[in-house]
């Protein structure tokens, strides 16, 4: 994409540079949510490394507006385990922390040791074929480092929809993209696939996102399967499932603050 060749560009250890590409879709100055919770989670994952142990569920609370700029991560072990851990990350820019994580990882069995449940996998939605950007991820910089391809439900209409995504640039530039990347790339998306009301004339802003997965993703396709339900006082939910071409992997819990866009 034109003036972004990655989301984050390195300048130091843990200090990055937010490009065009983690543009907000609410204010052209902030980040969207989806690249600093990958990064995030790969820092944390980077700077505690433990093989025997997978990410099991990852919160990210959105501390106020993330800007376009530079930003430091800090990273600890807040509670250290044989079989289950919890790691902590914290984003900061101009002295301000604006993003934490905390991410629970469990260690793994052998393959094999767990025996099948009795409920069958569901069958993941057939990804369609190459299809014109929708018009609402036009314009601004996150919406355009992605490929979108609707299996559910309409861009350019309200309600629940079921959509495949890829990226179009890496995390960091010059730095490979894990699988795990790219789907906490996406899923703070879930909210705008399935936004109730017209972007144009509402926010819908989460302030925080929870991700729980059964297994890593596989690939560079993720599908979000999401719903958003609105209350009448201007608090919401968006509940997604997360998929690649080998099946369900995970879910998505975002809460929701609502209100008319100013005018």
């Amino acid at each position: 994409m034109e003036g972004a060749g990655s989301y984050f560009e390195r300048r130091g250890d843990d200090t990055f540079e937010a490009t065009r590409a983690t543009e907000s879709p609410w204010d052209a100055r902030l980040q969207h949510g989806g690249p600093p919770t990958a990064l995030l989670a790969r820092t944390m994952l980077a700077n505690h490394r433990r093989d025997d142990m997978r990410l099991a569920r990852i919160t990210t609370d959105f501390l106020g507006p993330i800007p376009r700029a530079v930003v430091e991560i800090r990273t600890r072990i807040v509670r250290p385990g044989k079989r289950i851990e919890l790691l902590e990350a914290t984003m900061a820019s101009g002295g301000r922390d604006v993003v934490t994580a905390r991410a629970w990882r469990i260690v793994v069995q052998p393959p094999g040791s767990i025996p099948p449940g009795v409920t069958p996998p569901d069958p993941v939605p057939v990804r369609p074929a190459a299809e014109e950007p929708p018009r609402w991820l036009r314009g601004w910089g996150y919406g355009e480092s992605l490929e979108w391809r609707y299996a559910d439900g309409s861009p350019e209409s309200p309600g629940p929809a079921a959509a495949w995504a890829r990226l179009r640039v890496p995390l960091i530039a010059d730095e490979p993209t894990a699988p795990l990347d790219r789907a906490l790339v996406l899923v703070d998306s879930a909210n705008g696939i399935s936004g109730e009301l017209p972007m144009s004339d509402w926010l819908f802003v989460p302030p925080s996102l929870t991700v729980a997965l059964e297994r890593y993703p596989r690939g560079e396709w993720v599908l979000l399967e999401a719903r958003t339900v609105l209350g009448d006082d201007g608090l919401g939910t968006c509940v997604a499932r997360l998929a690649d071409d080998d099946g369900y992997f995970g879910h998505a819990l975002q809460s929701l603050y609502v209100e008319p866009r100013a005018r």
